[in-house]
């Protein structure tokens, strides 16, 4: 056999799939495929963005209209005035700019500490790393149902600050959500597949570490730098329990906390309205970002060849 042919073979072997390419050509079968197609990306359609779209209609609807017939568009018109009471009356856009502040804060804490931590067990390796890394492996097993009762103790009487709390401080909301473990392995797992060799070059021209990790890692690592990104904002933007607990005063929570706090005392299409306005800010990073998460989600290497 060769050469040609057996690269011609095994190409034909990686593009096989359970219909052949000449079961293709069978007009019954390719009838039947393009509707199995059509269907399951009309469900995909549906299930992904009919609940989204029905909250974007139902937030300019009156509420007779929502209750009466909830799948009709606007059978009575639209109703724009329950956006602007939405942000006026129930005060979103206050706790929409909570909400902001504890996503930045979260998002610098979290990539902060998973790229800082990253880089120590990747790259610089100390003698103790193994067990460092088994140490924050192992924290993934732990239910945070379990930490919350010893978290909450040490926000409200946090060590080396005396009688001072961290209640109602954005701190006890940045800090824990810090230590994630599993941002830790997700960037040290990114590090580990970068080119040792331009480390080498680098402490060989007399790099140090401070420089290895600003000026040659973390150019490598735009890539998972969104990922985490996106992971931490999401996770601070639908975060519920935690700032209920550490946030009790209504001025500083965010739209997570106080959404429901005030939906037995709103109409149904405003409170509908507010639901719709803290949906923007997941939406906007999901298209803003979604080519920088696929394209990482395999987690390859930054350099090719």
């Amino acid at each position: 056999m060769t050469r040609k042919s057996a690269e011609k073979s095994i190409d034909e072997l990686a593009e096989r799939t359970v219909v052949s390419a000449s079961e293709r050509r069978r007009p019954g079968i390719r009838i039947g495929m393009s509707l199995t197609h059509v269907f399951l990306v009309l469900t995909l359609v549906v299930a992904g963005l009919g609940p989204i779209l029905w909250l974007a209609k139902s937030a300019v609807t009156p509420t007779q209209d929502t209750l009466q017939q909830p799948f009709a568009l606007w059978p009575n018109g639209l109703d724009w005035a329950n956006l602007s009471a939405a942000w006026n009356d129930i005060h979103i856009d206050q706790y929409f700019f909570n909400t902001i502040v504890i996503a930045a804060g979260a998002w610098f804490v979290q990539l902060l500490v998973a790229t800082t931590a990253g880089f120590a067990l990747s790259v610089l390796r100390p003698a103790y790393a193994g067990v460092l890394n088994a140490l924050v492996l192992a924290t993934l097993f732990i239910p945070g149902v379990v930490l919350l009762v010893p978290l909450y103790l040490t926000v409200v009487n946090p060590p080396f600050l005396g009688e001072t709390s961290l209640l109602n401080n954005y701190l006890a909301v940045w800090l824990p959500m810090g230590a994630n473990a599993f941002n830790i392995l997700l960037v040290k797992r990114f590090f580990d597949g970068l080119p040792r060799e331009v480390f080498e070059a680098a402490k060989t021209d007399g790099a140090g570490p401070f420089r290895l990790f600003g000026s040659i890692v973390l150019p490598m690592s735009k890539p998972i730098l969104g990922v985490v990104s996106v992971f931490a904002i999401i996770a601070a933007w639908k975060d519920y329990l935690w700032p209920m607990l550490v946030l009790p005063d209504p001025a500083v929570q965010p739209l997570s906390v106080r959404l429901p706090a005030v939906q037995s005392q709103t109409e149904l299409d405003v409170f509908l309205a507010a639901l719709a306005i803290a949906t923007l800010i997941p939406i906007a990073m999901f298209l803003a970002f979604q080519s920088v998460f696929l394209r990482s989600a395999g987690l390859g290497g930054a350099v090719k060849g």
